[in-house]
Protein backbone atom coordinates (compact mmCIF):
# COMPACT_ATOMS: atom_id res chain seq x y z
CA UNK A 1 0.00 0.00 0.00
CA UNK A 2 1.26 3.31 -1.16
CA UNK A 3 1.08 6.39 0.60
CA UNK A 4 0.93 9.47 -1.76
CA UNK A 5 2.77 12.45 -1.87
CA UNK A 6 -0.58 14.62 -1.17
CA UNK A 7 -1.53 12.84 1.82
CA UNK A 8 1.68 13.23 3.26
CA UNK A 9 1.64 17.27 2.70
CA UNK A 10 -1.90 17.33 4.45
CA UNK A 11 -0.85 15.16 6.97
CA UNK A 12 2.41 17.66 7.45
CA UNK A 13 0.11 20.72 7.00
CA UNK A 14 -2.12 19.55 9.82
CA UNK A 15 0.43 18.40 12.06
CA UNK A 16 2.16 21.72 11.80
CA UNK A 17 -0.85 23.60 11.90
CA UNK A 18 -2.08 21.47 15.04
CA UNK A 19 1.77 22.37 16.76
CA UNK A 20 1.26 26.02 16.17
CA UNK A 21 -1.96 25.95 17.38
CA UNK A 22 -1.02 24.31 20.57
CA UNK A 23 1.97 26.96 21.17
CA UNK A 24 0.03 29.76 20.26
CA UNK A 25 -2.27 28.78 22.85
CA UNK A 26 -0.06 28.06 25.23
CA UNK A 27 2.16 30.90 24.87
CA UNK A 28 2.32 34.30 27.02
CA UNK A 29 -0.65 35.58 24.74
CA UNK A 30 -2.53 32.20 25.06
CA UNK A 31 -4.97 30.78 27.26
CA UNK A 32 -3.16 31.56 30.43
CA UNK A 33 -3.05 34.94 30.03
CA UNK A 34 -6.73 35.21 28.70
CA UNK A 35 -7.53 33.61 32.26
CA UNK A 36 -5.50 36.26 34.00
CA UNK A 37 -7.29 39.01 31.78
CA UNK A 38 -10.38 37.48 33.28
CA UNK A 39 -9.42 37.32 36.69
CA UNK A 40 -8.19 41.49 36.45
CA UNK A 41 -11.65 41.94 35.29
CA UNK A 42 -13.53 40.59 37.55
CA UNK A 43 -11.08 42.64 39.94
CA UNK A 44 -11.61 45.61 38.81
CA UNK A 45 -15.32 45.42 38.36
CA UNK A 46 -15.53 44.70 42.11
CA UNK A 47 -13.12 47.96 42.72
CA UNK A 48 -15.78 50.17 40.48
CA UNK A 49 -18.71 48.99 42.40
CA UNK A 50 -17.01 49.96 45.66
CA UNK A 51 -16.22 53.37 44.05
CA UNK A 52 -19.53 53.91 42.63
CA UNK A 53 -20.71 53.85 46.27
CA UNK A 54 -18.73 55.54 47.26
CA UNK A 55 -19.67 58.47 44.96
CA UNK A 56 -22.77 57.81 45.58
CA UNK A 57 -22.01 58.37 49.66
CA UNK A 58 -20.64 61.58 48.51
CA UNK A 59 -23.03 63.16 46.41
CA UNK A 60 -25.75 61.88 49.23
CA UNK A 61 -23.55 64.45 51.63
CA UNK A 62 -23.27 67.02 49.43
CA UNK A 63 -27.03 67.29 48.91
CA UNK A 64 -27.42 66.99 52.50
CA UNK A 65 -24.88 69.98 52.75
CA UNK A 66 -26.38 72.28 50.59
CA UNK A 67 -30.44 71.71 51.64
CA UNK A 68 -29.61 72.00 55.58
CA UNK A 69 -28.30 75.41 57.06
CA UNK A 70 -27.90 73.31 60.32
CA UNK A 71 -25.69 70.42 58.35
CA UNK A 72 -23.42 73.34 57.02
CA UNK A 73 -22.85 75.73 60.36
CA UNK A 74 -22.29 71.68 62.54
CA UNK A 75 -19.47 70.58 59.27
CA UNK A 76 -18.10 73.99 59.68
CA UNK A 77 -17.98 74.14 63.67
CA UNK A 78 -15.88 70.35 63.61
CA UNK A 79 -14.07 71.13 61.02
CA UNK A 80 -12.51 74.36 61.93
CA UNK A 81 -13.11 73.50 66.23
CA UNK A 82 -15.19 76.31 66.73
CA UNK A 83 -17.80 76.50 69.69
CA UNK A 84 -20.73 77.77 69.27
CA UNK A 85 -22.53 80.29 71.53
CA UNK A 86 -22.22 78.83 75.13
CA UNK A 87 -20.33 76.15 74.54
CA UNK A 88 -17.04 74.81 75.29
CA UNK A 89 -14.57 72.76 72.92
CA UNK A 90 -12.33 70.57 75.13
CA UNK A 91 -9.07 68.84 72.91
CA UNK A 92 -7.62 66.10 74.45
CA UNK A 93 -3.86 65.86 73.14
CA UNK A 94 -3.48 61.69 73.73
CA UNK A 95 0.29 62.19 73.52
CA UNK A 96 1.88 61.56 76.72
CA UNK A 97 4.93 63.32 78.57
CA UNK A 98 7.32 61.45 80.14
CA UNK A 99 9.82 62.52 82.27
CA UNK A 100 13.50 61.72 82.21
Amino acid sequence: MKISGVKVAYALIVFLGLAYAFQALRGPSGIPAFIEKRHQVAEYEVSNQQLQREIEQKQERIRRLESDPEQQELEIRQRLKLAGHGEKIYIFDDKKTSSH
